[in-house]
């Protein structure tokens, strides 16, 4: 079994930037890929930013590209997502989640572990 614990997240205006940080436990970090994904109040969940096994390769949504950064610390059983320039739209409960395999995964459905949740509030 794998627990997801989020952390990093609050209140902050547009244009800040905010660092979420997901810590594992419980099995081996690097044999899983991971995920960030976020759900706005009224919206489906989203895949926010995906990173595969090594760290090596990764994805966003077109949404936050070029704005946030997803990583990891095999070393430390830890993920993080930079967010700068944040903007309204990208307030929602941010949610990491784990999945066994080494390549990036797009999908919710395809991720076996997820954490809490983690709320990020920009205002205008």
């Amino acid at each position: 079994q794998v627990q997801l614990v989020e952390s990093g997240g609050g209140l902050v205006q547009a244009g800040a930037s905010l660092r979420l940080s997901c810590a594992a436990s419980g099995r081996t970090f690097s044999s899983f890929a991971m995920g960030w994904f976020r759900q706005a109040p009224g919206k489906e969940r989203e895949l926010t930013a995906a990173i595969n096994w090594s760290g090596g390769t990764t994805s966003y949504a077109d949404s936050v590209k070029g704005r946030f950064t997803i990583s990891r610390d095999n070393a430390k059983n830890t993920a993080y997502l930079q967010m700068n320039s944040l903007k309204p739209e990208d307030t929602a409960v941010y949610y990491c989640a784990l999945v066994r395999g080494s390549r990036l995964y797009y999908r919710d459905y395809e991720y076996d572990y997820w954490g809490q949740g983690t709320q990020v509030t920009v205002s205008s």
